[in-house]
C-alpha cells in the first residue's frame, strides 16, 4: 500500500511538472520538448505501476517505452477520425501530433528515468519485486 501512495503522489507531482517545462519554462522549445518527453514516459510507467503493482519495473518501462514509440510512429498515419481526436487538448497530449525522429532517445531516456524511479520507490518501500 505505502508503494502505491508513492507512485500517486510521484504522479501527482510529474503531471504538472512536465506541462510546466514543457510549455511555461523560458528554456529553448527543443528543450521543453525533450524535458516533456522525460516527464510523459515517467507519468505513464508510474501510473502503470499504480495499476499494476505487481508488474516489474523493468518489463512496465520496456512497455511503455514501446507503446510511446508507437504512438509516435502512429503520427504518419493522419485519417479523420485520428485527426479529430488530435485536434482535442487530451488527443494532442495523448497521441501527439508531428511524427519526429528525435522524440525517440527522449522516449528511450524518460523510460529508464521511469525504471529507476520505479526501482527507487520499490527499494524505499521494500517490497520485494523482480527487478
Amino acid at each position: 500500500m505505502k508503494y502505491r501512495l508513492i507512485l500517486l503522489i510521484s504522479i501527482i507531482l510529474i503531471a504538472p511538472l512536465g506541462y510546466a517545462v514543457r510549455f511555461y519554462s523560458p528554456a529553448p522549445e527543443w528543450l521543453n520538448d525533450r524535458l516533456g518527453s522525460f516527464a510523459y514516459e515517467i507519468f505513464w510507467i508510474l501510473l502503470v505501476g499504480l495499476f499494476f503493482p505487481q508488474a516489474s519495473p523493468l518489463w512496465t518501462a520496456v512497455g511503455v517505452c514501446i507503446v510511446t514509440c508507437l504512438l509516435e510512429v502512429l503520427q504518419l498515419w493522419q485519417p479523420p477520425f485520428l485527426q479529430a481526436i488530435r485536434a482535442t487538448l487530451l488527443g494532442r497530449v495523448i497521441l501527439g501530433n508531428t511524427f519526429t525522429w528525435s522524440d525517440f532517445p527522449a522516449y528511450f531516456i524518460g523510460s529508464f528515468l521511469g525504471w529507476v524511479w520505479m526501482l527507487t520507490v520499490l527499494r524505499c518501500t521494500s517490497v520485494d519485486k523482480h527487478i
